[in-house]
């Protein structure tokens, strides 16, 4: 599959993930089609879902796996993430997710959409801005267009893991992830204005599989939480209480090291590797292959 640079600006060499054997428990060589496909959504904002996902998909490539990143927010945060600002708010929307949402582009080469990182295993569909005039809502309202997302997911047989990081907000472009989705992540801070709003974001998915009978939602993702604050701890322990195994075991804690690894352009697995917030995420990467019974390739022995 042909991928595209999303700028000359970034020279810096591609950085590999750790030492793995690609044998055939490899998902992209045992005849899998299409990736598993994973969306983060919450209707508000400072959840975590975009650096959720950034961590995440560096992650999964430690794991072995080939990563898309698809960026269906107007803000584009995990694009800077990887990019920086100025790259991103410069790209013309033609060769960023908006081009999908756009009848104007509906024929044309959707690889031009793909861009390289400098992380080995990990690529990304950038947004900006000029995907926010098509964020509007009543999307169930718009025709086959829906489907947009879906079919170009479905067409990524080079991946294993797609992960779509979605806007604060349950408008067309979170709509349009769902229906691509197989799987719903809601990252949820452990605090009043947190937890507000689930239903709403519960009934959006049920809503969703009407038209994508296999999306399912995987569980509510604890992020931002601090051990030290008796609130957090409340509301997590009342958040499990209420939805059970629908929330997930690992978490997302509030850690410096996932910080600086953000303002440094590189998921805090590449980052610090040994750091608490690494063995975290990746324990967080396993529960979620496991719940999905996704196979990890095979370590090559010492």
């Amino acid at each position: 599959m042909k991928t595209f640079n999303v700028s000359d600006s970034i020279h810096q060499q591609a950085i590999p993930h750790s030492d793995q054997d690609v044998t055939e428990n490899c998902q992209w060589q045992s005849g899998q089609q299409t990736p598993r496909t994973f969306c983060l959504i919450n209707q508000k904002g400072g959840v975590g879902k975009s650096s959720s996902c950034f961590h995440l998909a560096g992650a999964y490539v430690s794991l072995g796996l080939r990563v898309l990143v698809i960026d269906t927010d107007p803000q584009g945060s995990i694009s800077q993430g990887f990019f920086g600002s100025e790259t991103v708010e410069q790209l013309p929307a033609e060769v960023t997710v908006a081009a999908l949402f756009d009848d104007r582009w509906s024929f044309r080469d959707w690889n031009a959409l793909i861009h390289e990182t400098r992380f080995d295993g990990i690529h990304v569909c950038p947004a900006n801005q000029r995907l926010a005039e098509f964020n509007t809502p009543c999307p169930e309202e718009l025709g086959p267009i829906q489907y947009s997302l879906r079919e170009f997911v479905e067409e990524q047989a080079g991946y294993d893991i797609v992960l779509i990081d979605c806007p604060p907000n349950l408008y067309r472009c979170t709509w349009t992830a769902m229906i691509a989705a197989d799987w719903v992540i809601i990252p949820v801070t452990p605090e009043d204005f947190g937890t507000q709003g689930l239903r709403a974001v519960h009934q959006a998915v049920e809503n969703a599989g009407v038209l994508n009978r296999n999306l399912r939602r995987l569980g509510h993702l604890v992020t931002r939480s601090d051990g030290r604050l008796l609130i957090h701890k409340y509301y997590e322990h009342r958040l499990r209480k209420l939805h059970g195994e629908l929330v997930l075991d690992n978490f997302m804690p509030e850690l410096s090291a996932f910080k600086v690894a953000v303002a440094n352009r590189t998921p805090v697995q590449f980052h610090s590797p040994k750091s608490r917030a690494a063995r975290l995420t990746r324990s967080l990467c396993r529960e979620i292959l496991d719940r999905t019974d996704v196979k990890t390739p095979r370590r090559r022995a010492a």
